[in-house]
């Protein structure tokens, strides 16, 4: 398709580009002639106090080279410039050999005192400016992206791009950086920013200043490197993480995105460029409660695994899937958990002290008690000695508690769900007691994570509700048994040429199953503290694979274990006499010559049969 001249290429065709043939753009060819911005600050603020001091230099050299001097018989000489220069470039800072060649005559003596008087004021003046423009913010913002840029184009690994250091940005970045994963930081906050360097992290994360909008701060941020894998955009303001979508999907569509967001219009525009993961935690929570009611423990794994490595596991829940539920604010989030728990078939009533909302939810076909919710006789007006659950969904903490507090007075066998807004009332929550609580930043945290540290487990946790609420429990009991109530290591296992070498011959004949994998390379009677979640062949996957499955070249494994278990396995990959003794029972040398001379020793013995 042709597009006609002058014309501007619509998105579908811009599209067509190849990746590596974007079309040119004037934005993208100016950033990269742009002079660097630290030597222009210098350049134009320093530009009058340098001018100032070569002046009065050259006015001093000049006029001392004119100035009639006196040799040591009396007779009139004059100064040549390079000896002017000489004398006053010594003089001026301060160093002071002397006069020279010759003793200086009274006038020539004026003219210095005059000079060094000039040249204190030059140098005043220009030291005043050059610690003016080191105090200047701009100049330090432009040093700062001139270091920002050096470190990024130094990252010579996969790395992610985190645009928004919020508290959802703050867990995913340690959480990353946990499993040795390189990250580079932008948000618009100098504090969030500088407090990089205060966290204890593995690795260096390079973090910058910047507006995520644009997209000259995500290439500076490294999106056109070719060591980039992913972005996310988490920052707290929708339209910045929609731009952040764009931007990637415009540069560099190949990259995979997480964007976080609560409304759904913008979610609509985000999946219209690409293929982006879009996390929307009020829609999640929604869907994970309906999960905790239909099959409490597919709900426990899913948590448990996307919480990380480390984590506990989460206390068995049990919300009422019978009976009526009062929902406390028909914001956002409480309109979505309404919509969620009137398509489980489940009765709500809405408390809502603003008119817009309350009548957007009589709408909705929903009943509703307008009121505060923490007013006397408000919240009694919606029954709670009648229902079987309450979502206290303010966007305000203390609201939220009150309402928690109010509702148990009312009816102590409530299912009570809080929201949490802010982090450091983790501790009040903590404190009453609640039967669940919602964390918007913790659950795109954990959903992100899920998403960009293994893509098999993103596609174990898409798979697993498939497998029903006993096989969870069953996956739960074996995970328990063999890595305890906290979550081990999650690694993934390619079985090709490079990662696993030693067990190519094997795999070639058939001769590895998933319990061979899963011996001990000490006492191949022992299995290794593991679990193998998922195995993916080509694009077919098979969950939690039974210990006889045959095993083929270029499977992808996902599995869950100890890491000494995780170390033995890797012995068993890569060196072959321990595959060899994994696999036939059979113990051989583990160093060359030692292989060498038992296969001659074999000989041997063989011919002296």
């Amino acid at each position: 398709m042709s597009t006609p001249t002058g014309a501007t290429p619509t998105s579908r065709q811009r599209s067509q580009w190849p990746a590596s043939q974007h079309p040119p753009s004037a934005d993208a060819s100016a950033g990269e002639a742009e002079p660097s911005a630290a030597v222009f600050l210098v350049l134009r603020r320093m530009r009058v106090p340098l001018i100032t001091l070569v002046l009065v230099f050259a006015v001093s050299v000049l006029g001392l080279s004119l100035v009639p001097g006196q040799d040591a018989d009396g007779q009139p000489v004059r100064m040549t410039l390079f000896d002017a220069f000489y004398f006053m470039s010594y003089t001026a800072t301060t160093i002071g050999f002397g006069e020279l060649p010759h003793a200086f005559t009274a006038a020539q003596r004026l003219w210095v005192v005059v000079c060094i008087y000039l040249t204190v004021v030059a140098w005043a003046y220009a030291i005043g400016a050059l610690l003016t423009l080191l105090q200047d913010r701009a100049f330090r913002q432009a040093l700062a992206v001139q270091h920002f840029e050096r470190k990024v184009r130094r990252i010579s690994e996969p790395f992610l791009v985190v645009a928004g250091y919020g508290q959802t940005g703050a867990l995913l970045v340690r959480s990353f950086d946990a499993l040795g994963r390189q990250l580079v930081v932008l948000d618009t906050s100098a504090e969030k920013i500088d407090g990089l360097d205060l966290m204890s992290y593995r690795g260096d994360v390079p973090g910058l200043v910047a507006d995520v909008r644009s997209s000259h701060s995500l290439r500076r941020a490294g999106l056109a490197s070719p060591h980039c894998e992913g972005v996310l955009a988490l920052t707290d303001d929708d339209e910045a993480n929609l731009a952040v979508v764009m931007t990637v999907a415009l540069l560099r569509p190949e990259v995979p995105v997480v964007a976080r967001t609560v409304s759904p219009s913008i979610a609509h525009r985000m999946r219209a460029f690409g293929s982006p993961t879009v996390i929307n935690p009020f829609d999640r929570f929604g869907e994970h409660l309906l999960l905790s009611m239909r099959a409490p423990s597919s709900y426990r794994l899913t948590t448990w695994l996307e919480a990380g490595p480390g984590a506990d596991l989460p206390p068995e829940g049990h919300p009422p899937s019978t009976g009526r539920w009062i929902v406390c604010g028909y914001g956002r989030f409480g309109r979505a958990v309404t919509a969620d728990l009137r398509r489980a078939g489940l009765e709500v009533t809405v408390v809502e002290r603003e008119p817009g909302l309350a009548q957007a939810a009589r709408e909705d076909g929903v009943a509703v008690v307008e009121g505060d919710g923490t007013e006397a006789g408000a919240l009694e007006r919606a029954e709670p000695h009648d229902a079987v659950g309450l979502v206290a969904g303010t966007d305000n903490d203390t609201t939220n508690l009150s309402l928690a507090d109010a509702a148990r007075d009312l009816n102590p066998d409530l299912f009570v769900i809080g929201r949490r807004n802010l982090p450091a009332n983790a501790l009040l929550y903590a404190a009453m007691g609640l039967d669940a609580v919602l964390v918007p930043t913790e659950l795109v945290a954990h959903e992100a994570y899920a998403h960009l540290s293994t893509p098999l487990l993103w596609r174990f946790l898409q798979e697993m509700p498939d497998q029903g609420d006993d096989w969870a429990e069953r996956l739960l009991t074996v995970l328990t048994e063999r890595c305890g109530e906290h979550l081990a290591d999650l690694w993934k296992v390619r079985l090709t040429t490079a990662e696993a070498p030693a067990l190519r011959r094997w795999l070639g004949v058939g001769a590895v199953t998933v319990g061979d994998l899963l011996r001990s390379p000490d006492d191949r009677e022992r299995s290794l503290d593991a679990v193998v979640l998922l195995l993916l062949r080509q694009d077919r996957s098979v969950l939690t694979p039974d210990a006889d499955t045959v095993l083929e070249p270029d499977d992808q494994l996902l599995l869950a274990g100890r890491p000494t278990s995780r170390r033995a396995m890797d012995s068993t990959l890569l060196v072959e006499p321990v595959s060899d003794y994994v696999v036939t029972g059979e113990r051989q040398p583990v160093g060359a010559l030692w292989r060498a001379l038992s296969s001659r020793s074999s000989a041997r013995a063989a011919a002296g049969r």
